[in-house]
């Protein structure tokens, strides 16, 4: 049987990645080359061109005097962590299928936990604000879902100790999974699917949903929408027409369950976008340190006190 060219592809190996980013001149080469490919740009007025006082590390604009960083602005604003350390840490949380806790990842690093806390909250940031506003069109499996473990008090749809999420699986021609969302949303609502409806799947696209009311949302869209009422139990689990977005589900929650004891539910958007954009970009791992940075140079800074709130959803 011919092997998976995606599943045994070679990524980028650590010796390979150390070669890259071994030391502190060859990550700010790398972000500089990133943020400004033609050279310097003022943030301020736009003229292209600069001299730079090496003591501080700052860009001064020839022409408005502005000093720029090479990390303002961007989600390494502010960071007194080396530029080394973050770009090990983007590798050890790219490069893998499971993701790393925070305590993992001190560990890792040999940097406190609270400052790994922080460094992974972070990167998951730049993951959720890439992944916010892809569209998602032709065939689509979509079901819905909830994170969390068993508490005291009310149990199953409405219970306070779940987050509801949908999960959609854009799957090719063959009936190969191509990309993947697995987003927070209120509640199994008209109202709340009709938001994620709006923003993520493109009009004309044809979407499998199961029975669920909530889901009618698809009509609203323009979508030739195909519920198939399954029942419940392991049959309704493996029914042919969802057998991908119920795959991927799994994968989910065992990623998750597998990785983290436990995390805060209101941070669950994150750990969600953070296997979402590791599975979109599943295709190319080499690439995976260069794309990231690149995304992360376009992130706006977000400083512990907003970075502690619970992210807004859909």
């Amino acid at each position: 049987m011919a092997r998976n060219q995606v599943q045994f592809q070679p990524g980028l190996s650590l010796t390979n990645f150390l070669k890259r980013y071994a030391t502190e001149e060859q990550c700010r080469e790398a972000l500089f080359k990133l943020r400004w490919p033609a050279g310097f740009i003022c943030p301020e007025c736009g003229h292209q061109g600069a001299c730079c006082q090496l003591a501080r590390r700052l860009y001064q604009c020839n022409r408005c005097h502005h000093q720029a960083s090479l990390t303002a602005r961007t989600i390494f604003d502010s960071t007194k962590l080396p530029l080394t350390t973050w770009f090990l840490a983007i590798y050890l949380l790219t490069q893998r299928k499971n993701s790393l806790s925070a305590l993992q990842l001190s560990r890792e690093l040999g940097v406190s936990y609270n400052t790994a806390w922080q460094l992974k909250h972070k990167i998951m940031q730049v993951m959720f604000e890439r992944e916010r506003n892809t569209v998602l069109s032709g065939r689509i499996e979509v079901d819905d879902a909830y994170l969390g473990g068993e508490r005291p008090g009310k149990r199953g749809r409405g219970s306070e100790n779940k987050v509801p999420f949908i999960a959609a699986v854009q799957t090719s021609a063959e009936g190969h999974p191509q990309y993947l969302q697995i987003r927070r949303v209120r509640a199994f609502t008209l109202k709340a699917i009709g938001s994620y409806a709006q923003q993520s799947v493109a009009p004309g696209s044809t979407v499998f949903s199961d029975g669920l009311a909530c889901f009618r949302a698809f009509d609203a869209r323009e979508c030739q929408h195909l519920p198939i009422v399954t029942g419940s139990g392991r049959a309704s689990a493996q029914h042919p027409t969802f057998k991908w977005v119920n795959t991927l589900l799994g994968n989910v929650k065992n990623a998750l369950t597998g990785t983290f004891h436990a995390f805060d539910l209101k941070h669950a958007p994150r750990y969600l976008a953070e296997f979402e954009y590791r599975f979109n970009r599943r295709f190319d791992l080499g690439a995976m340190i260069e794309r990231f940075s690149y995304a992360a140079l376009r992130t706006p800074p977000m400083p512990y006190r907003l970075l502690k709130l619970a992210e807004v959803y859909a």
